[in-house]
């Protein structure tokens, strides 16, 4: 345990000053986020890349690490899986500085996550197996793997790209997911230290930027920090021997709300309005009600508690009905917010 909160600290550390030093770049440079369209909330303009903080002190540790001893090499993850999925999230960073620095259209800014989810699997993540809720496990092969975990890694990054509409909440709730992993991997049934001191590492990251980030932030993730952090949630949850369950409790209203923007959006203008931006997620119907951001990043990140939680103790059968049971409730939650907002309109 003295290790995990070693680790974890100095990447919060690492993160909060390096956040800092990004501010200051961004606002020399240009690199800030202008209240220019009517989906913006913030009021003056707020420098971006913050992402750029957690990768570099997640890439620190990780690479100190790995270069040093075997502690996050012990188990089943090998130098070669770190390599590929920092190798991944250096070009989240690269393409979100030139997405946040000169704008990129929707059809060019998907190009960086699928080249890093391409990258972590060709370095090796994958998920061999998975449970069966209803017993036993189904084996998958090589190529049933990739397509798997491409489609995983893309759905978690694109669910906090679309999370991040408000102060501190991707952040937040990625760390949470990052938490129920790291406690998991803690427990005697699955005990993965390797995977428990990745988690640290990962959460002591987020943690130090989101200092900066809570409402009202100073600095926001920028378009490569929206999708590095649910880019080191997704790979998290697969190296860690296919946990997607845990993932997806945790993740629960925001991937839900990413299904209905995307399917309502396809609806109205097909395949390109998906990734033209509005003021449709739940997040800012809450905050058109007149809910503080503070109450909303509360209320997420309770759901993700404790559904997220219900992981370390449920079997496979019975995380499958607490995501039924979770799907039904915010099928029932949104049906009521969109019924008042046809009301009220």
């Amino acid at each position: 345990m003295n290790i995990l909160i070693i680790w974890g600290v100095t990447a919060f550390v690492l993160s909060f000053c390096l956040t800092v030093l990004i501010k200051r770049f961004a606002h020399v440079l240009g690199v800030l986020d202008e209240p220019i369209l009517k989906r913006k909330i913030h009021k003056r303009p707020i420098a971006q890349g913050g992402g750029v903080a957690i990768y570099f002190a997640v890439a620190a540790v990780i690479l100190g690490l790995v270069f040093s001893g075997d502690q996050l090499t012990a188990g089943e993850i090998t130098s070669n899986h770190y390599f590929g999925v920092l190798l991944g999230g250096f070009v989240l960073m690269v393409w979100g500085y030139i997405d946040d620095r000169w704008g990129l259209p929707p059809h060019t800014a998907i190009l960086g996550p699928t080249i890093a989810a391409t990258l972590a699997i060709g370095f090796g993540v994958e998920v061999d197996k998975i449970t069966n809720p209803f017993g036993g496990v189904i084996e998958l092969s090589y190529g049933l793997s990739a397509v798997l975990v491409f489609v995983w890694l893309m759905v978690v990054m694109y669910t906090t790209k679309f999370l991040d509409g408000l102060d501190g909440l991707a952040t937040s709730i990625t760390a949470t997911g990052g938490l129920m992993i790291m406690l998991l991997a803690l427990t005697a049934a699955y005990f993965q230290p390797d995977v428990a001191l990745l988690s640290a590492i990962s959460i002591g990251a987020l943690l130090g930027f989101l200092f900066w980030n809570i409402h009202p932030a100073s600095i926001f993730l920028g378009e490569g920090g929206s999708v590095f952090v649910g880019y080191l949630l997704g790979v998290l949850s697969v190296i860690s021997g296919g946990k997607l369950a845990v993932a997806l409790l945790v993740l629960g209203i925001p991937l839900f709300d990413a299904v209905w923007v995307v399917v309502r959006r396809f609806r109205v203008g097909g395949i390109k309005q998906i990734f033209v931006g509005d003021r449709k997620h739940l997040h800012h119907r809450l905050l058109d009600r007149g809910w503080s951001q503070h109450r909303i990043v509360a209320v997420y990140l309770f759901v993700a508690l404790t559904f997220g939680s219900s992981a370390l103790f449920l079997q496979s059968k019975e995380k499958l009905v607490a995501l039924v049971l979770l799907t039904i409730l915010l099928m029932i939650g949104a049906y009521v917010i969109v019924k008042k907002d046809k009301a009220t309109s």
